[in-house]
């Protein structure tokens, strides 16, 4: 690995807002640097640098990913858009941490997967609530048996986003489920991995033919129900509830967890734990991204390739259902 002095070098892909969380987080991190950014026109490079102290900016992707001191080459281009780029960083070698929806179908997905193997090349999906320590707080909070045999999850995810382009356009891969539903779908992969015995969903679409507002129903071989509701069209209490024979967990935000609320039977109040302080939270997976790097791994443990796969191919079946395609879906 490349790390001068264990310094993680970042290159971001991208301008937009996505990225500039990225670059707010890596300027909050002593072990990792915004080093350098890659944008289509040099000027809007050149401002996103001045604004957020990067060292380094591109005027096309290409030239970003050709410089030799990025370490780690960071997707925040909508999901339409990291096939293309996320194969070109692939080809040359760099490292690459690519923005959930990590492609716009599973087909795509299989192949950057497929590439990254075949040239032994780190790569990883910035679903950035799989890195967070909350992940392990929950789940020891569930194996120690606090809420006795979980039985129900529901969880809520809902922006209102208005008329966005990146929700309204097929282009861009629009709809609620590859931007919002992904993370509910992690919510429950991430805590409950058996196998799916069943899945019932219902989608409202845009006169666009985008999903706005989908409902996904999972029955899992452990017995488990989980009701999943995203919505590109309101404001969602964005609550995610781990239900079982003793007790319930309450996460307060499936997008961002802050706090755990464990209550017991009859729904008694037991404890509020807050997650560590943080950034933004999307330090984890920059940390973890150094972290496989270090260890020589191909992908994060956090968020294993075969699980990413799997995801984009649960939301295949679901837009295949409610009829929502993509230009890519052609190919």
């Amino acid at each position: 690995m490349m790390m001068e002095n264990g310094l993680l070098r970042v290159g971001i892909i991208g301008t937009g807002w996505i990225a500039e969380k990225a670059a707010i987080t890596l300027n909050g991190l002593t072990e990792c640097e915004a080093y350098a950014v890659g944008s289509r026109s040099q000027e809007t490079g050149d401002a996103f640098a001045a604004k957020w102290n990067i060292r380094k900016a591109y005027g096309s992707y290409t030239q970003l990913i050709a410089d030799p001191d990025v370490d780690l080459v960071y997707i925040g281009t909508p999901h339409s858009h990291h096939y293309d780029v996320t194969k070109e960083a692939l080809m040359a070698g760099k490292p690459c941490l690519v923005e959930k929806a990590f492609m716009a179908n599973a087909r795509q997905a299989k192949e950057i997967i497929d590439l990254a193997h075949e040239r032994k090349v780190f790569l990883a999906e910035a679903i950035w609530t799989r890195y967070q320590p909350v992940v392990n707080m929950v789940r020891e909070l569930i194996n120690n048996g606090r809420i006795g045999e979980p039985r129900l999850l529901t969880a809520t995810l809902g922006y209102s986003m208005g008329d966005k382009p990146r929700i309204m356009r097929p282009d861009l891969c629009g709809g609620a489920l590859l931007d919002l539903g992904v993370y509910a779908l992690n919510f429950v992969r991430m805590f409950f991995p058996a196998d799916i015995v069943s899945m019932e969903s219902q989608c409202v679409k845009s006169k666009t033919g985008m999903d706005l507002t989908n409902a996904i129903s999972i029955v899992l071989a452990d017995g488990m129900l989980c009701n999943l509701l995203s919505s590109a069209a309101c404001v969602g209490d964005n609550i995610g509830v781990i239900a079982g024979t003793e007790g319930n967990l309450i996460i307060d935000n499936i997008n961002n967890p802050q706090t755990i609320t464990v209550n017991g039977p009859d729904r008694t109040y037991i404890e509020t734990i807050r997650v560590p302080q943080q950034i933004t939270g999307y330090e984890y997976q920059f940390l973890a991204c150094r972290q496989a790097l270090t260890d020589g791994l191909l992908e994060p443990p956090e968020m294993p390739h075969e699980e990413t796969l799997y995801i984009m191919q649960l939301m295949d079946g679901l837009r295949q259902k409610w009829g929502v395609r993509y230009p890519m879906d052609e190919e």
